[in-house]
């Protein structure tokens, strides 16, 4: 019997809650949202389907329902506009993040806290400093969206399935990004490698080409939101992958936006790098051994979250 409590109803909030009842990752969710006629409308359409799923509850509540919660989901916030960045958001989404936490946390203070709302490394971080909820137990999504739009696209190049690709991206949710491409390999060969290794008679695969698959996984998001809006089957996903993870107990390692406590010499901020991820939450960080160009752009990454967060009211 596990519980999910889901704060924001919007697209991506309401996506999550669509694909845990697919998932069969809870047996009871909570919709929680400002707008509580949207949060009852969304799970009564999600509840009509659940003779086809294994069983489970949804209902919008309010934040006294979400008491025994296993996993909050924070999705709460303005959405990202078209050329608009995730940065540009934050003031407004601090604003109402700051607004939620004494509110869920009277409720839910022994639960892990799953942030998805943009800039969301700004969001995780202010979190951390105003609910004194453990660091261990609040996970930003971070990178593991732009993690798994790297991995789609190197499967794409060699037609092979993703689980054999094995590639992070770190830092920043957003336009600091960076693939450590010295640990990126499929099935252990180095991706340099991996063309030359294949022997097959058609083999006709493109040259790899690091700009444009670094481009693709950058610009991901903007190309979905100028397209359709929005982003929210992807993210969903996901945010479905994290849950599962802690709540079966087995250990994941996976990019997710943690508090930094000295780690590669960075300290009080939130970033992704490599987490263990289980039932305890995030408790476990694994330092990968970054080249020295590699660890410049973390630094930066992490300067550019760090101004964000000096230029907002805390």
């Amino acid at each position: 019997m596990n519980k999910i409590t889901i704060i924001g109803s919007g697209s991506v909030g309401s996506t999550i809650a669509y694909a845990i009842s697919l998932l069969g990752t809870a047996s009871e969710i909570v919709m929680i949202d400002i707008n509580n006629e949207k949060a009852l409308g969304e799970a009564l359409d999600i509840r009509q389907g659940s003779p086809f799923c294994n069983p489970f509850n949804v209902y919008a509540g309010s934040y006294e329902d979400a008491a025994g919660s296993d996993i909050v989901i924070i999705t709460s916030g303005i959405a990202r506009k078209p050329g608009q960045s995730r940065l540009d958001l934050a003031q407004t989404n601090v604003n109402v993040m700051k607004s939620i936490i004494p509110n869920i946390t009277r409720y839910a203070g022994e639960t892990i806290y799953l942030i998805v709302s943009n800039p969301v490394d700004v969001m995780t971080y202010v979190f951390c400093k105003c609910s004194g909820i453990p660091d261990n137990k609040i996970i930003g999504s971070g990178t593991i969206l732009d993690t798994s739009r790297l991995r789609t696209r190197i499967s794409e190049y060699y037609k092979i399935n993703q689980n054999n690709v094995h590639a992070y991206v770190l830092g920043e949710h957003g336009d600091s990004s960076f693939i450590p491409w010295s640990l990126a390999n499929i099935s252990n060969i180095p991706i340099p490698d991996f063309h030359a290794s294949i022997l097959k008679s058609d083999n006709m695969m493109p040259q790899f080409n690091y700009d444009e698959v670094e481009k693709y996984v950058r610009k991901s998001g903007a190309s979905v939101i100028e397209r359709k809006g929005a982003t929210f089957y992807a993210v969903a996903t996901s945010v479905c992958y994290i849950c599962k993870c802690l709540l079966t107990g087995i250990d994941t390692t996976m990019t997710v936006s943690t508090m930094l406590h000295g780690e590669y010499g960075l300290d009080d901020i939130c970033l992704s790098i490599l987490n263990i991820v289980g039932n305890d939450g995030a408790h476990g960080k694994i330092m990968l051994p970054l080249t020295d160009s590699e660890m410049e752009m973390l630094r930066k990454s992490a300067d550019c979250v760090r101004n964000t967060i000096n230029s907002i009211d805390i």
